[in-house]
C-alpha cells in the first residue's frame, strides 16, 4: 500500500510554482524561461531540444525513437551553456522548443522508475539526508521516471579508472535499461519544463538551487527502494497466480 507522505503530496499536487502545469495549458513563457534561467544560474549546461509536434516529434526523424527528448543539434554536447543570453535567444528563436542538460560536466542524474524514487525519497527523508535537485519526467501520466541530480564523477585522468558497466546510461539506450540509469559523460536529460508527447510534463519536484550530492549518497537508497519494488512486483504476481481461498 502506497505511503501518505510529503513526498508523495508533492508528486501529485499542482505544480504551476515548480515547472509543470495545473491543468490550464503549457507553462507561461515568462514563468518558463525563469526556470531555464534558474538552471543555468545553477550551473547546468542547456541546449535546445525538440518538443511534441502532433502525435511525434518536432524533427524530421520519420519513426523518430525519443520524440521530443533529443537534442536539436547533433553538436550538443559543445553547443550547451550556461550564458543566459544564449539561452534567452534560443528560447525566443523558438518558444516551443524543449531544453537538454550535459551530463558529465558539471552534474550527473540518476533516472529510475517514479515509484522507487518515491520510495527512496521516503528512505532518504527518514534518514535525515540531504536530496539536491529532483525532477519528475511523466508522472503526470500516471507513469514515468524521477531524476535526481548529483555531483559529477568526473573524467578520471586514467581511461583506465572509467568504470564500464550498464548504469552509464546514453538516451538512445533507455529502453534497454528500465531500471537505474546513471546519466554521466556523453548523455543528458530532459531540463524542466519541458513537454512531452501525450501531454506529459517534466518538472522541478526539488528545484535546481539546491546543491548537488555526491552519486554514492543516493545510490544505496535507490539501489535499495529498486529492490524492494522489484519484490512486491513479484509478491503481487505470485498472489494473482495463487489467490489464497477461505
Amino acid at each position: 500500500m502506497e505511503r501518505k507522505s510529503r513526498f508523495t503530496q508533492w508528486l501529485r499536487r499542482p505544480r504551476s510554482a515548480t515547472g509543470g502545469d495545473s491543468g490550464s495549458g503549457a507553462v507561461a513563457a515568462s514563468a518558463r524561461e525563469d526556470l531555464l534561467m534558474a538552471a543555468a544560474a545553477a550551473g547546468f549546461p542547456l541546449a535546445p531540444a525538440a518538443y511534441p509536434s502532433g502525435y511525434g516529434c518536432s524533427c524530421d526523424r520519420i519513426g523518430c525513437p525519443t520524440p521530443a527528448r533529443h537534442p536539436v543539434s547533433f553538436a550538443w554536447a559543445t553547443q550547451a551553456t550556461t550564458d543566459p543570453d544564449k539561452v534567452v535567444r534560443w528560447l525566443r528563436a523558438d518558444p516551443q522548443a524543449n531544453f537538454i542538460t550535459a551530463t558529465g560536466l558539471v552534474h550527473d542524474v540518476l533516472d529510475v522508475p517514479v515509484d522507487v524514487g518515491r520510495e527512496a525519497l521516503e528512505r532518504l527523508g527518514a534518514s535525515e539526508v540531504e536530496v539536491g535537485p529532483v525532477a519528475t519526467s511523466g508522472a503526470d501520466l500516471g507513469q514515468g521516471r524521477m531524476l535526481f541530480f548529483t555531483a559529477t564523477r568526473g573524467t578520471p585522468d586514467d581511461e583506465d579508472e572509467w568504470w564500464p558497466c550498464e548504469l552509464d546510461c546514453h538516451p538512445e539506450t533507455m529502453d534497454e535499461h528500465p531500471g537505474l540509469r546513471w546519466h554521466c559523460r556523453g548523455s543528458y536529460v530532459l531540463v524542466p519544463p519541458a513537454r512531452l508527447p501525450g501531454d506529459g510534463r517534466v518538472a522541478w519536484l526539488l528545484g535546481p538551487e539546491r546543491p548537488l550530492p555526491d552519486p554514492l549518497t543516493l545510490l544505496e537508497a535507490l539501489t535499495d527502494a529498486g529492490r524492494l519494488a522489484a519484490q512486491e512486483d513479484q509478491d503481487d504476481h505470485a498472489s494473482a497466480a495463487w489467490p489464497i481461498g477461505r
